[in-house]
């Protein structure tokens, strides 16, 4: 298509699904590594990455199914047969290093890939490292690839505080965290959306885990993790875009899927603008007030 034909002069009525986060989808894919039973993921967004994590986790032994045109991923890993996840899939996407916590919780050992080949610290996988280190796992760089092993007896709980918040970061230690022994007290965590529905999705498949949403995450080891199936966050990147269709075309438009904590203070501003946002059982309502 070499181009796309807008007719506009309407206002805009009617009701638009928002895709899951890209981001969050692609943590809560390796999630799947930390349990012998299915987890089940829906609102999955349709993208290149998501097929490669997908790639990623089957190398790895685990099985995974697109259902639904490509929008719940069903995922089951009962029998991991290799811990090496190779640079070939690794490369294509930064996101794959985020199987390294969950293999090394769950097999006690594991080889990943740095992204492009390059060295600890120039996107900071040293925190990454530093944390599972921290935990009593023994990390070595060794051509490329990470070499990971846990303590006899597992991964043991630890606090350990970032030097700076780290989304990836976070997400890896606190899945190793679920299944260390004893607690872990992870200090100036990140506090995306992402965070706070991985831990949702883990809690549902039996972590105990606190303080999501803040600077302070608390984690107390289980023995084990069940399966589950947790519905992907909404993007809102996406969702902010579309909310301003109405604001600017006029009409009303509901998102569905939609939550005012995602995209608190867009609202506001768009409020002061004379935007009407209103949360629905199925989203979110904008209307333009004056038409």
């Amino acid at each position: 298509m070499d181009r796309i034909i807008v007719t506009g002069g309407a206002p805009l009525e009617g009701e638009i699904s928002i895709a899951g986060a890209k981001n969050a989808c692609l943590a809560l894919m390796p999630a799947t590594l930390l349990s012998e039973e299915p987890l089940t993921l829906t609102n999955a967004p349709r993208l290149s990455d998501i097929n490669t994590m997908t790639e990623l986790l089957t190398s790895l032994g685990a099985e995974a199914s697109s259902l639904q045109d490509g929008q719940v991923l069903a995922m089951s890993s009962h029998d991991l047969d290799n811990h090496v996840a190779h640079y070939d899939i690794v490369r294509k996407m930064r996101a794959s290093n985020l199987v390294l916590g969950p293999m090394l919780a769950r097999l006690g050992h594991a080889v990943v890939s740095l992204p492009g080949g390059c060295a600890i610290g120039a996107r900071p996988m040293d925190l990454h490292v530093s944390g599972l280190e921290a935990m009593g796992a023994e990390i070595e760089l060794k051509d490329g690839y990470l070499h990971a092993k846990a303590p006899p007896g597992g991964l043991r709980g630890a606090v350990y505080e970032m030097r700076f918040a780290s989304v990836g970061a976070t997400e890896n230690i606190v899945m190793a965290a679920t299944l260390a022994r004893g607690t872990t007290v992870l200090k100036n965590a990140a506090r995306e959306p992402e965070i706070v529905d991985l831990v949702a999705c883990l809690r549902k498949m039996g972590a105990q885990i606190e303080g999501e949403g803040t600077s302070t995450i608390t984690i107390e080891g289980v023995d084990r993790l069940h399966g589950a199936t947790h519905p992907v966050v909404t993007d809102r990147i996406e969702l902010g875009t579309y909310m301003l269709a109405p604001a600017i075309a006029g009409g009303e438009v509901e998102c569905l899927g939609g939550r005012l904590d995602l995209v608190g203070a867009f609202a506001e501003k768009l409020d002061a603008a004379g935007i009407s946002v209103e949360e629905t059982a199925r989203g979110l309502k904008v209307a333009r007030k004056n038409g």
